[in-house]
């Protein structure tokens, strides 16, 4: 249906839309005014057809047009549409007004958006060139996104999975982020956790309808949109925070594009100056996860001992490493006695000594740990290096409803994956075996053991899997006797070749 617009028509047009800079900045840059503009097309349109419904249905009576588009959930100020834009797309400050425009529209749905646009700036010469250069490479965006329809009865899915223009729209933004991390490299991590390695997050942090879930470092949002699809209904609350201004900004553009319009996203460092507080307190959670930045440096250490929440009770992380200045938070965030935590983290997190081993053998003897996951090596566009996934359930502390439980669940699935030209890749069924076995909690030879608490005790609280999971295959048995009857048997053939060999050559007069 040519008059249609479907997913991949998004896809390809809006990813063909990124020639336009490429060259002139970096996809980690790029990417904020190529979402920007997916997004101000998407709600131009959207806005275009329900005035038109309107007037169609109110016969031209435009006070009661107008009274119709007041209530609508996203609003359009006059003269500031995708439209609007493009009659104007040879103006020389095209830049300008396409910044006045997203001013207008960030200002009129503030409770919405708030300041998402804040940081994407159209005409800016440091980012995108003089105004010769800015203006061609503005009208060639434009008329790019002019070649997309994104009127929500235009908008078509590909099946079950994509009922709705919104889900269209939603899942071509996830595409997107997903490009823009495959081309920026490490610099990937400030805004993009692998769809795969947060669908194993999610599921194992597995909330339940009516959770609260937070993701204190929370990139583009897409791990706290993975968590709300777990929950099978629309009942959770999502809250999250971020460093990146920038970044900050598309995550809220990105719930939106998601029909969730009441996540409260904070802008901010999570470790020097938390915002997800009640009063004096920190705002506590049933659900958090997190792909934090592995090992950050200068963290803010020093400040830790007299952190105004008292998170690092158990021991201040080094200053160069922020991992368990991470994993301490989201601990202290989750609820008492309830609270799930699931995060990434690099390997050295399960065996580093001094103040590392301090902090983590308080954790295990509070008995909060209840599972180690190994991931396989380069599923990350930051790293090649494997890593690991901690799940910690306060519910087994003292009251809860699993402090009963005695053991820690090590799982080792780190062969398990597809491989792929630069990354690899977790299937369905390696994400599923990984939940099923934590599920079931049993031994399975090879690839997961549940592990004493006393025993992880007495190897020092080293939680190093091959200490646990024994991933070693025997070589198959040989027997020595017919091996040697193999090579007396080959001995035998080549001496008989050899000498033919020399039969050959003396007829042709060869030998020597």
């Amino acid at each position: 249906m040519a008059d249609r617009t479907t997913l991949d028509d998004v896809k390809r047009i809006a990813w063909a839309a990124c020639d336009t800079f490429r060259g002139v900045i970096d996809a980690s840059e790029y990417k904020d005014f190529i979402l920007v503009f997916l997004f101000y097309k998407y709600v131009s349109d959207v806005w275009k057809e329900h005035h038109q419904e309107a007037d169609q249905r109110y016969k031209g009576d435009q006070l009661r047009v107008e009274r119709k588009m007041a209530r609508e959930r996203f609003v359009i100020p006059k003269g500031a549409s995708f439209d609007d834009l493009f009659r104007q797309r040879n103006a020389d400050n095209i830049g300008e007004l396409i910044d006045q425009a997203l001013d207008a529209i960030a200002e009129r749905n503030k409770t919405k958006i708030g300041d998402a646009f804040a940081d994407v700036m159209f005409n800016s010469e440091t980012k995108l060139g003089d105004t010769r250069n800015r203006n061609r490479r503005l009208k060639s965006l434009i008329e790019d996104f002019a070649k997309l329809d994104l009127r929500p009865s235009r908008v078509v899915g590909d099946g079950a999975d994509h009922k709705t223009a919104e889900d269209v729209i939603g899942e071509a933004y996830i595409y997107l982020i997903e490009r823009f991390g495959s081309e920026a490299g490490k610099k990937a991590g400030e805004f993009y956790t692998p769809r795969q390695v947060a669908r194993v997050l999610a599921r194992i942090a597995a909330p339940q309808p009516g959770d609260r879930i937070c993701d204190p470092a929370c990139g583009s949002g897409s791990l706290l949109i993975k968590a709300a699809e777990e929950v099978g209904s629309r009942d959770f609350a999502l809250f999250g925070q971020e460093v990146n201004r920038g970044t900050w900004g598309l995550a809220r553009l990105n719930m939106f594009l998601h029909g969730i319009d009441g996540a409260r996203l904070e802008w901010g460092d999570t470790l020097n100056d938390p915002k997800l507080v009640d009063g004096a307190s920190l705002t506590k959670f049933d659900v958090v996860v997190a792909n934090p930045p592995f090992s950050l440096d200068k963290w803010g250490a020093e400040n830790a001992e007299n952190d105004r929440f008292g998170r690092f009770w158990r021991g201040v992380p080094p200053k160069s490493k922020g991992d368990w200045a991470f994993i301490t938070h989201m601990i202290e965030a989750a609820k008492t006695r309830e609270g799930r935590v699931a995060v990434v983290v690099p390997h050295g997190v399960l065996f580093r000594a001094g103040k590392e081993g301090i902090i983590r053998k308080a954790v295990i003897e509070e008995n909060l740990l209840d599972a180690v996951i190994g991931l396989p090596a380069n599923l990350f566009q930051t790293t090649t290096i494997p890593v690991a996934v901690l799940l910690f359930d306060r519910r087994r502390e003292k009251g809860g409803a699993l402090a009963d439980r005695r053991d820690i669940f090590f799982v080792d699935a780190s062969r398990e994956f597809q491989q792929g030209k630069n990354q690899n890749q977790l299937l369905d069924s390696h994400v599923d075996r990984i939940i099923s076995a934590l599920a079931a909690r049993e031994d399975v030879e090879r690839y997961a053991r549940a592990v004493p608490v006393d025993e992880v005790k007495e190897n020092g609280f080293n939680l190093n899997i091959p200490r646990y999971v024994d991933t070693f295959e025997p070589a198959e048995e040989v027997d020595i006797a017919e091996v040697q009857k193999e090579i007396d048997a080959l001995e035998d053939e080549l001496t008989t070749l050899r000498a033919k060999m020399r039969e050959h050559l003396k007829e042709l007069g060869l030998d020597a």
